[in-house]
Protein backbone atom coordinates (compact mmCIF):
# COMPACT_ATOMS: atom_id res chain seq x y z
CA UNK A 1 0.00 0.00 0.00
CA UNK A 2 0.74 3.81 0.07
CA UNK A 3 0.60 5.66 2.28
CA UNK A 4 0.28 9.57 3.00
CA UNK A 5 1.62 10.58 6.68
CA UNK A 6 0.75 14.34 7.66
CA UNK A 7 2.21 16.10 10.45
CA UNK A 8 5.59 14.47 9.52
CA UNK A 9 7.93 16.78 11.70
CA UNK A 10 5.73 16.59 14.88
CA UNK A 11 7.13 12.95 17.11
CA UNK A 12 4.18 11.01 15.84
CA UNK A 13 4.59 11.51 12.45
CA UNK A 14 8.17 10.95 12.90
CA UNK A 15 7.71 7.87 14.42
CA UNK A 16 4.94 6.38 11.90
CA UNK A 17 7.75 7.65 9.39
CA UNK A 18 10.31 5.28 10.74
CA UNK A 19 8.73 2.70 11.65
CA UNK A 20 7.21 1.89 8.23
CA UNK A 21 6.82 -1.19 7.22
CA UNK A 22 9.26 -2.67 4.58
CA UNK A 23 6.30 -3.31 2.27
CA UNK A 24 4.76 0.00 1.86
CA UNK A 25 5.70 3.48 0.56
CA UNK A 26 5.11 6.19 2.50
CA UNK A 27 4.74 9.94 1.24
CA UNK A 28 5.53 11.71 4.18
CA UNK A 29 4.56 15.56 4.44
CA UNK A 30 4.90 18.39 7.43
CA UNK A 31 2.49 20.95 7.55
CA UNK A 32 5.20 23.75 5.50
CA UNK A 33 4.97 21.07 2.71
CA UNK A 34 0.78 20.78 2.32
CA UNK A 35 -1.51 22.84 3.85
CA UNK A 36 -4.44 20.48 5.08
CA UNK A 37 -6.84 23.95 5.16
CA UNK A 38 -6.43 23.56 1.30
CA UNK A 39 -8.87 21.37 0.16
CA UNK A 40 -7.53 21.87 -3.51
CA UNK A 41 -4.11 21.03 -2.68
CA UNK A 42 -4.70 18.09 -0.20
CA UNK A 43 -6.76 16.79 -3.43
CA UNK A 44 -3.83 17.32 -5.92
CA UNK A 45 -2.34 15.25 -4.02
CA UNK A 46 -3.85 12.97 -3.38
CA UNK A 47 -4.76 12.07 -6.94
CA UNK A 48 -1.27 12.40 -7.96
CA UNK A 49 -0.15 9.90 -5.28
CA UNK A 50 -2.88 7.88 -5.30
CA UNK A 51 -2.69 6.55 -1.95
CA UNK A 52 -4.25 3.93 0.09
CA UNK A 53 -4.51 5.65 3.33
CA UNK A 54 -3.78 8.91 4.89
CA UNK A 55 -2.30 9.10 8.14
CA UNK A 56 -3.35 12.40 10.49
CA UNK A 57 -0.81 12.76 12.75
CA UNK A 58 -1.06 16.75 11.95
CA UNK A 59 -2.47 18.54 15.25
CA UNK A 60 -3.04 21.82 17.22
CA UNK A 61 -1.20 20.27 20.72
CA UNK A 62 -0.66 23.23 22.47
CA UNK A 63 -3.56 22.97 25.04
CA UNK A 64 -3.24 25.98 27.36
CA UNK A 65 -2.81 28.67 24.47
CA UNK A 66 -5.90 26.90 22.90
CA UNK A 67 -8.07 28.43 24.95
CA UNK A 68 -7.01 31.81 23.83
CA UNK A 69 -6.23 30.61 20.28
CA UNK A 70 -9.71 28.82 19.88
CA UNK A 71 -9.78 29.82 15.98
CA UNK A 72 -6.05 28.57 15.84
CA UNK A 73 -7.04 25.00 17.46
CA UNK A 74 -10.66 24.65 15.50
CA UNK A 75 -8.75 25.43 12.05
CA UNK A 76 -6.14 22.47 12.65
CA UNK A 77 -7.85 20.05 14.66
CA UNK A 78 -11.68 20.50 13.25
CA UNK A 79 -12.19 22.25 10.18
CA UNK A 80 -8.42 20.63 8.63
CA UNK A 81 -9.95 17.08 9.07
CA UNK A 82 -13.18 17.50 7.69
CA UNK A 83 -10.75 19.15 4.05
CA UNK A 84 -8.81 15.15 4.72
CA UNK A 85 -12.33 13.11 5.19
CA UNK A 86 -13.64 14.87 2.58
CA UNK A 87 -10.82 14.83 0.07
CA UNK A 88 -9.96 10.70 1.28
CA UNK A 89 -13.87 9.94 0.20
CA UNK A 90 -13.30 11.78 -3.02
CA UNK A 91 -10.18 9.86 -4.10
CA UNK A 92 -11.21 6.56 -2.61
CA UNK A 93 -8.87 6.12 0.33
CA UNK A 94 -9.03 5.96 3.74
CA UNK A 95 -7.87 8.15 6.55
CA UNK A 96 -6.73 7.54 9.95
CA UNK A 97 -7.32 10.46 12.58
CA UNK A 98 -4.78 10.67 16.08
CA UNK A 99 -7.43 11.74 18.73
CA UNK A 100 -7.00 12.16 22.30
CA UNK A 101 -8.39 11.26 25.62
CA UNK A 102 -9.15 15.46 26.67
CA UNK A 103 -12.48 14.39 24.42
CA UNK A 104 -13.87 13.16 27.74
CA UNK A 105 -13.98 14.39 31.10
CA UNK A 106 -12.05 12.58 33.70
CA UNK A 107 -15.39 11.59 35.86
CA UNK A 108 -15.10 7.78 34.86
CA UNK A 109 -14.27 5.33 38.03
CA UNK A 110 -13.18 3.31 35.08
CA UNK A 111 -11.09 3.12 32.16
CA UNK A 112 -12.49 4.99 29.24
CA UNK A 113 -14.20 2.76 26.30
CA UNK A 114 -14.47 4.01 22.31
CA UNK A 115 -17.99 4.34 22.79
CA UNK A 116 -18.24 5.97 25.63
CA UNK A 117 -20.03 9.46 25.59
CA UNK A 118 -17.59 12.53 25.47
CA UNK A 119 -17.80 15.77 27.22
CA UNK A 120 -14.56 18.08 26.54
CA UNK A 121 -13.27 19.86 29.33
CA UNK A 122 -11.18 22.89 27.63
CA UNK A 123 -11.13 24.20 23.88
CA UNK A 124 -8.22 21.74 22.76
CA UNK A 125 -10.44 18.82 23.49
CA UNK A 126 -13.69 20.56 21.86
CA UNK A 127 -11.61 21.38 18.90
CA UNK A 128 -10.19 17.21 19.11
CA UNK A 129 -14.01 16.35 19.00
CA UNK A 130 -14.73 18.63 16.53
CA UNK A 131 -12.17 16.65 14.47
CA UNK A 132 -13.67 13.21 15.16
CA UNK A 133 -16.94 14.42 14.40
CA UNK A 134 -15.67 15.49 10.78
CA UNK A 135 -14.51 11.77 10.11
CA UNK A 136 -17.30 10.44 10.51
CA UNK A 137 -19.62 12.56 9.15
CA UNK A 138 -18.07 13.92 6.19
CA UNK A 139 -15.88 11.37 5.06
CA UNK A 140 -16.61 7.70 4.66
CA UNK A 141 -14.02 4.52 6.11
CA UNK A 142 -12.83 6.68 8.35
CA UNK A 143 -10.98 5.63 11.89
CA UNK A 144 -10.14 7.73 14.97
CA UNK A 145 -7.36 6.59 17.11
CA UNK A 146 -7.59 8.42 20.28
CA UNK A 147 -4.19 7.83 22.58
CA UNK A 148 -2.81 10.00 25.76
CA UNK A 149 0.72 11.42 27.60
CA UNK A 150 2.12 11.16 23.99
CA UNK A 151 6.17 11.85 24.68
CA UNK A 152 9.52 10.55 22.66
CA UNK A 153 13.07 11.25 22.37
CA UNK A 154 13.22 14.26 20.78
CA UNK A 155 10.48 17.44 20.21
CA UNK A 156 8.83 19.01 23.11
CA UNK A 157 6.66 16.52 25.82
CA UNK A 158 6.93 15.93 29.38
CA UNK A 159 9.90 13.17 29.82
CA UNK A 160 12.40 15.65 28.09
CA UNK A 161 10.91 18.99 30.26
CA UNK A 162 11.42 16.60 33.50
CA UNK A 163 14.97 15.72 32.68
CA UNK A 164 15.53 19.71 31.86
CA UNK A 165 14.06 20.44 35.02
CA UNK A 166 15.90 17.73 37.20
CA UNK A 167 19.00 19.40 35.77
CA UNK A 168 18.50 22.99 36.30
CA UNK A 169 16.51 22.72 39.73
CA UNK A 170 16.64 21.66 43.57
CA UNK A 171 13.54 20.18 43.45
CA UNK A 172 10.53 19.69 41.23
CA UNK A 173 6.73 20.04 41.65
CA UNK A 174 4.29 17.29 40.05
CA UNK A 175 0.73 17.13 39.84
CA UNK A 176 -0.24 14.11 41.57
CA UNK A 177 -3.89 13.87 40.85
CA UNK A 178 -4.80 13.15 37.57
CA UNK A 179 -4.21 10.23 35.98
CA UNK A 180 -3.90 8.75 32.67
CA UNK A 181 -1.43 6.83 30.62
CA UNK A 182 1.97 7.06 29.25
CA UNK A 183 2.49 6.28 25.40
CA UNK A 184 5.40 6.28 23.66
CA UNK A 185 5.43 7.72 20.21
CA UNK A 186 7.40 4.49 18.90
CA UNK A 187 4.93 2.28 20.28
CA UNK A 188 2.27 4.08 19.36
CA UNK A 189 3.46 4.22 15.91
CA UNK A 190 3.36 0.48 15.76
CA UNK A 191 -0.24 0.14 16.64
CA UNK A 192 -0.88 2.58 13.79
CA UNK A 193 0.59 0.10 11.62
CA UNK A 194 -0.61 -2.44 12.75
CA UNK A 195 -4.08 -1.04 12.74
CA UNK A 196 -3.97 -0.30 8.89
CA UNK A 197 -2.89 -3.85 8.31
CA UNK A 198 -5.94 -4.85 9.93
CA UNK A 199 -8.34 -2.65 7.76
CA UNK A 200 -10.54 -1.91 10.22
CA UNK A 201 -13.97 -1.31 10.10
CA UNK A 202 -15.04 2.41 10.48
CA UNK A 203 -15.10 3.35 13.86
CA UNK A 204 -13.06 4.63 17.40
CA UNK A 205 -9.90 2.89 18.49
CA UNK A 206 -8.10 3.30 21.70
CA UNK A 207 -4.47 3.19 22.06
CA UNK A 208 -1.95 3.71 24.68
CA UNK A 209 0.78 1.53 26.82
CA UNK A 210 -0.71 -0.38 29.23
CA UNK A 211 -0.59 0.45 32.85
CA UNK A 212 -1.80 3.76 34.79
CA UNK A 213 0.31 6.67 36.24
CA UNK A 214 -0.02 9.85 37.77
CA UNK A 215 2.10 12.62 36.56
CA UNK A 216 3.88 12.66 39.47
CA UNK A 217 4.36 8.60 39.09
CA UNK A 218 6.12 9.09 35.96
CA UNK A 219 8.13 12.06 37.06
CA UNK A 220 9.75 9.51 40.23
CA UNK A 221 10.13 6.64 37.16
CA UNK A 222 11.55 9.06 34.65
CA UNK A 223 14.29 10.10 37.66
CA UNK A 224 15.17 6.94 38.27
CA UNK A 225 15.59 5.18 35.02
CA UNK A 226 17.65 8.38 33.85
CA UNK A 227 19.57 7.88 36.81
CA UNK A 228 20.44 4.17 35.73
CA UNK A 229 21.48 5.33 32.67
CA UNK A 230 23.28 8.57 33.40
CA UNK A 231 21.70 10.90 31.86
CA UNK A 232 21.06 12.47 35.15
CA UNK A 233 23.99 12.60 38.00
CA UNK A 234 22.28 13.20 41.00
CA UNK A 235 18.36 12.76 42.33
CA UNK A 236 16.42 15.49 43.48
CA UNK A 237 13.20 15.93 45.52
CA UNK A 238 10.11 15.30 43.59
CA UNK A 239 6.98 16.60 45.12
CA UNK A 240 3.66 15.74 44.54
CA UNK A 241 1.51 18.63 44.40
CA UNK A 242 -2.48 18.80 43.95
CA UNK A 243 -4.20 20.39 40.41
CA UNK A 244 -5.25 23.28 42.61
CA UNK A 245 -1.88 24.27 43.55
CA UNK A 246 -0.93 24.41 39.27
CA UNK A 247 -3.39 26.31 37.95
CA UNK A 248 -3.39 26.51 34.12
CA UNK A 249 -5.61 28.18 31.28
CA UNK A 250 -7.05 24.67 30.74
CA UNK A 251 -8.84 22.31 32.71
CA UNK A 252 -7.43 18.48 32.48
CA UNK A 253 -9.54 15.57 32.87
CA UNK A 254 -8.43 14.13 36.54
CA UNK A 255 -8.63 10.68 35.18
CA UNK A 256 -8.20 10.34 31.31
CA UNK A 257 -7.18 6.04 30.98
CA UNK A 258 -8.59 4.56 27.75
CA UNK A 259 -9.40 1.28 27.47
CA UNK A 260 -7.20 -0.58 24.78
CA UNK A 261 -8.40 -3.65 24.80
CA UNK A 262 -10.40 -3.79 21.85
CA UNK A 263 -7.95 -2.53 19.80
CA UNK A 264 -5.17 -5.21 21.33
CA UNK A 265 -7.33 -7.78 19.77
CA UNK A 266 -7.34 -6.43 16.74
CA UNK A 267 -3.83 -5.46 15.81
CA UNK A 268 -0.71 -7.32 15.87
CA UNK A 269 1.25 -4.38 17.24
CA UNK A 270 3.03 -5.54 20.87
CA UNK A 271 0.99 -3.69 24.12
CA UNK A 272 4.14 -3.09 26.91
CA UNK A 273 3.48 -1.49 30.16
CA UNK A 274 4.61 2.20 29.80
CA UNK A 275 7.53 1.95 32.16
CA UNK A 276 9.14 -0.92 30.30
CA UNK A 277 8.43 1.84 27.36
CA UNK A 278 10.17 4.44 29.38
CA UNK A 279 13.15 2.75 29.51
CA UNK A 280 13.35 1.84 25.68
CA UNK A 281 12.83 5.93 24.75
CA UNK A 282 15.64 6.65 28.01
CA UNK A 283 18.22 4.15 26.01
CA UNK A 284 17.79 6.16 22.86
CA UNK A 285 18.91 9.44 24.87
CA UNK A 286 22.60 7.58 26.12
CA UNK A 287 25.32 8.82 24.91
CA UNK A 288 26.65 6.59 21.89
Amino acid sequence: MKILVLGAAGQVGRAVVNAAPAQHGVLAKTRAELDILDEAAVTATLAQARVDWIINAAAYTAVDRAETERSEALAINDTAVGVLARAAAHAGCRLLHLSTDFVFDGQSNRAYLPADATNPLSVYGATKLGGERRVSSEGQGGVVLRTAWVYDSAGRNFVLTMLRLMRERPEVRVVCDQIGTPTWASGLAQAIWGLIGAAPAPGIFHWTDLGVASWYDFAVAIQEEALARGLLTAAVPIVPIATSAYPTPAVRPRFSVLNTESTRALVQAPAHHWRHNLRNMLDELRPA
